[in-house]
Parts: structure tokens; C-alpha cells; sequence
């Protein structure tokens, strides 16, 4: 007998006649609600609408009655055929939902009227296949779904991808949008993001990403959404300098992501300009970034994070991160013209840092210096991660001895560090939590020390230590 079979003669549930899958927690907690039978009923018939593809001829459901109406037809005579999700509110039945997955949430959608309507009016997050057949399916799609305001558009790079006009179509039926991500949308121009701009007014977080329009259609939505505060950049195609910007976006800016751009210093008078900024990742991007780090720390020293990976900065550019006195979180990752001048610079002056993120890229320009310098000054330190250095027993003994809030400390391909480096960090890094060697020549004595240090410690990782075993 199969146990997902409702018993009773609720018409709405079709019996299921093969094997149920295993009971997953999610799968109790919605057998409670007798709301389990109902996902492998509707598993049976064709699978439903995916965005961006036509549609199933399944015949349309029939017109769905209200609560009373159904439970007249069924009285609660027998607790096995009881439907306890007319007792529901459309807000707890939509937390509920919040609990499925995907796949079990659009069967939710195909079991009756109610629960298409409760799934349509309270999603608010929604990712379309951005094919141009999407064009064809705008409106119904979002009269149904008429309260998103979180849209993935994604498109695969071997596809054509929907033009101007589907992404105006868009912004115009979701006027509430407040983040876009786009994704391999190359047939899109500075006119389709331009209407993004002139009908998304509340837009806050934007994400492009392999996209043709380059800067002149970041300028675009820039210059009509003026309370944009993320703004995420990465290998976007026909990008040229374009002049001194005119981003009326450049206000209320809070975080900019640039990632894999060729020519990313066009974004230069953005990065300037915006005098909110407090998080900026420039990642990847070809040319010399000195200068522009330059003038963007003498315009705006509020800046709390800086992530720099992968770029041609010196010393010149951390000297010029320096100025941001609040900094908190610091990446120096793969900049190889960093020295330990530009890091003493900055632990000399940001004397709030709580995450620096080092990798010199086995340069041998950072080491002791830098690392005595962070011991010295930051004295709130939480997070130390140092990849690809060589730092020796007495700066590690410092960071152990000065940073007594370091919880979280990652030491990777660093052949300077064995036991004794570790018993010091066992025995003085009191409150640390977390700590992954990789790499690094310890033994089994440097590990057995852990055990009677660092108390608070709940997560040790241990990786490619070729002395370590058992």
C-alpha cells in the first residue's frame, strides 16, 4: 500500500502508483501538512513552464473554490482525509513553500488555483533562461509573478540572448526591481540598459557579467538610477575610455566590483567620484592602477574594505590605501610589486584592520617587516590568511603574542613555518578558532601541540604537510 495515497476522497489528489522517494527532513516536515501527497501527484503529470522554454499543453485547471466551499465537500470526519492547509493563512503556506526546493516548489504551483496564486504573489526571487523566446512569454510571466524584485537573467555563451526590447519589457513589469544580474547577455546595448535606468528606480545592487555593452551602458543606468549602492563588473566586452564619466549613481555607491576587465581604469572618474564608496575589488584588470588609487584615497578616505588581486600595483597604490584611516578588511593578493614598505604604510596609519589576506606570490618581497609592522599597530586583528610568503619564528611570535583577538589564521606554502612556529601559535593564539596549514613542512609534533594549546579552537585543517601522518 503506498503510504503517500490519501486514503480518503479529497478529488484534487491523484494516487501515486510507484515506489515513494526516501523521507528527507524537508519531506516530514511537509507530510505534517498533508501538503507531501500533493507534490507526488503532480510529479506525475508533464513537468512545469521553464523560463525561457514553451509552455506545456496540459489542459488548464479547473476553476478552484474557495476554503468553505472545499471544506463542506470534505468534513472532518475522518483525520486521514483532512486537507489541513485550508486551516492555513496564504502567508503561512508561502513560508512553507520557502522550505521547498526548487523542482517541489513548481509542483506546489500545478496542485489547485490557490497555491499557483500564493506561489506567484509571494516569490520574490526569480532566474529566467535568457533566450530571445523569453521575449514572447514576458507578460504572462510576470502577471503571475508580479512581485519579484530579485532577477537573474542568464544565457549560456553558445546561445543568442535576448535583445533591448525583452530587457525593457522587463524593467517596465517590474518597476520594484532593487537587484539585477545579468549574465551572457551580449545582444543587449547601452539603449536596453538605459531603459533599465529609466524604469527600475529602485534598483540598489547590479550585477553584469560577459555582457557587450561596456561602460557607455553602465553609464547609462548610472545616470538614470541614482540609488544604485552595488555595482558588480566582471569581463565585459567592448569596454573603451569614454571620458570623465557624468554618474549621477556615483552618490549613493557604496560597493564597486571590477573583475576581468581590459581596459577597467574607463571606471577610474566612477571610482573618484563616488564619495559613499566603502567596499571596492578590483580584480584581474590589465594596466597600471598607482594612479587611480592614488586620487581615489585623496578623495575618499572612508573606505573599509580593499580587496587588490591579480594587478599592477606598488607601493604607491597601498601607500595611497593608507590614507582610509577606518580601513577594515585588506586582500593583497598576487601583486607582485608589493613590498613589505607599502604594507608597513598601511599598518602604520589603519590601525583598525581586522582581515588582511596575503599572497606574495613566493616574490620574497613581503615578510618580516610587513608582518612585525601588522603586529605592532593592529591590534584588533581577527583574520590572518599568508599564502606564498616567508615569514620566520619572530614575526609569527609577534602576531601570536600582540593579537590577542586573532581567531582565524591560515598559513599556506610557506616553507618557513614548521614546529616551533606552531607550538608558539598553540601556545600564545589563546583565542583562536580556526587554523589550516597547507603545505608547510610540520610534523606531527607541531600538530600535537594543538592539542594542548589554543583552547578555543573548533576547526583545524591540515593539507599537503608531507611530515604529518596518522
Amino acid at each position: 500500500m503506498n503510504p503517500y495515497a490519501n486514503p480518503g476522497h479529497a478529488p484534487v489528489v491523484a494516487r501515486v502508483t510507484h515506489a515513494p522517494p526516501p523521507l528527507s527532513s524537508t519531506r516530514c516536515f511537509l507530510l505534517r501538512f498533508k501538503i507531501l501527497p500533493y507534490l507526488s501527484a503532480t510529479s506525475c503529470t508533464n513537468p512545469p513552464f521553464s523560463m525561457g522554454q514553451s509552455p506545456s499543453t496540459s489542459a488548464a485547471p479547473p476553476p478552484d473554490l474557495n476554503r468553505l466551499q472545499i471544506a463542506q465537500l470534505h468534513p472532518n470526519t475522518d483525520s486521514d482525509s483532512t486537507d489541513y492547509t485550508l486551516r492555513l493563512s496564504d502567508d503561512c503556506l508561502a513560508a512553507i513553500f520557502h522550505f521547498l526546493n526548487t523542482a517541489d516548489r513548481k509542483r506546489c504551483s500545478l496542485v489547485c488555483l490557490r497555491w499557483r496564486l500564493v506561489d506567484g504573489q509571494r516569490r520574490h526571487r526569480l532566474s529566467l533562461n535568457a533566450q530571445p523566446e523569453l521575449l514572447d512569454f514576458v507578460p504572462s510571466l510576470f502577471n503571475r509573478f508580479d512581485s519579484v524584485t530579485k532577477l537573474a537573467l542568464r544565457c549560456d555563451r553558445k546561445c543568442a540572448s535576448i535583445n533591448d526590447e525583452a530587457l525593457v519589457l522587463i524593467s517596465l513589469r517590474c518597476r520594484n526591481l532593487t537587484r539585477l544580474k545579468l549574465r551572457g547577455c551580449r545582444d543587449i546595448t547601452e539603449l536596453g540598459m538605459a531603459g533599465v535606468g529609466d524604469n527600475c528606480k529602485a534598483l540598489k545592487k547590479l550585477s553584469c557579467a560577459s555582457c557587450m555593452f561596456g561602460a557607455k551602458g553602465i553609464a547609462a543606468v548610472l545616470d538614470r538610477c541614482f540609488t544604485l549602492e552595488d555595482l558588480t563588473l566582471k569581463r565585459l566586452r567592448g569596454v573603451h575610455h569614454i571620458g570623465d564619466m557624468a554618474v549621477g549613481a556615483a552618490a549613493s555607491l557604496k560597493s564597486i566590483c571590477l573583475k576581468e576587465l581590459v581596459n577597467g581604469q574607463s571606471f577610474a572618474p566612477l571610482l573618484i567620484g563616488s564619495k559613499k564608496l566603502r567596499t571596492l575589488k578590483i580584480i584581474g584588470c590589465t594596466g597600471d592602477w598607482d594612479e587611480t588609487l592614488v586620487r581615489v584615497g585623496c578623495s575618499n578616505n572612508g573606505l573599509v574594505e580593499v580587496h587588490l588581486e591579480k594587478l599592477q600595483v606598488t607601493d604607491v597604490g597601498l601607500v595611497a590605501v593608507s590614507k582610509c584611516l577606518g580601513l577594515d578588511t585588506l586582500h593583497v593578493v598576487k601583486t607582485a610589486e608589493c613590498s613589505d614598505v607599502g604594507l608597513c604604510a598601511v599598518a602604520d596609519r589603519c590601525r583598525l584592520l581586522r582581515k588582511v589576506h596575503i599572497d606574495g606570490w613566493r616574490t620574497n618581497r613581503i615578510g618580516d617587516d610587513g608582518l612585525v609592522a601588522i603586529a605592532k599597530h593592529c591590534l584588533n586583528l581577527q583574520e590572518l590568511v599568508l599564502i606564498g610568503v616567508y615569514p620566520t619564528f619572530s614575526s609569527l611570535a609577534a602576531i601570536a603574542s600582540n593579537c590577542g583577538n586573532l581567531e582565524r589564521l591560515a598559513l599556506c606554502g610557506i616553507g618557513t613555518v614548521g614546529d616551533a612556529e606552531i607550538e608558539c601559535i598553540a601556545d600564545k593564539c589563546v583565542a583562536l578558532r580556526k587554523l589550516c596549514i597547507k603545505g608547510c613542512p610540520v610534523s606531527n609534533a607541531g600538530i600535537g601541540a594543538l592539542a594542548s594549546g589554543c583552547p578555543n579552537l573548533v576547526k583545524l585543517k591540515v593539507r599537503k604537510c608531507r611530515r604529518v601522518n596518522g
